[in-house]
């Protein structure tokens, strides 16, 4: 094979390793679910939900450190509501 070629194969393989995927355009939310004292809360249901997704939402439940984190989200504007019996929404 001509030292050309070899060399255009060799940078077209270090440019394809060193470019970012379609992946790195997506992105997450992630955080921790407190109560009003501070505590986490496990079993937190937790929802994105954005015209950007073609499901219009993603749901995931906080651990059991009160930790959640919705992956491989679009660009775009979310809202995010977190649900768990016994609780009521409060804003602000």
């Amino acid at each position: 094979m001509p030292k050309g070629i070899l060399a255009t194969l060799g940078a077209g393989l270090i440019f394809l390793l060193l470019s970012p995927g379609q992946a790195a355009a997506q992105s997450s939310i992630q955080g921790t679910v407190t109560d009003s004292s501070g505590a986490s809360m496990a079993g937190v249901t937790v929802e994105a939900s954005s015209p950007a997704l073609i499901e219009r939402s993603k749901t995931v439940t906080t651990n059991g450190e009160g930790r959640y984190s919705v992956i491989d989200l679009r660009p775009g504007t979310y809202s995010v509501t977190f649900k768990i019996t016994g609780f009521t929404a409060r804003f602000g």
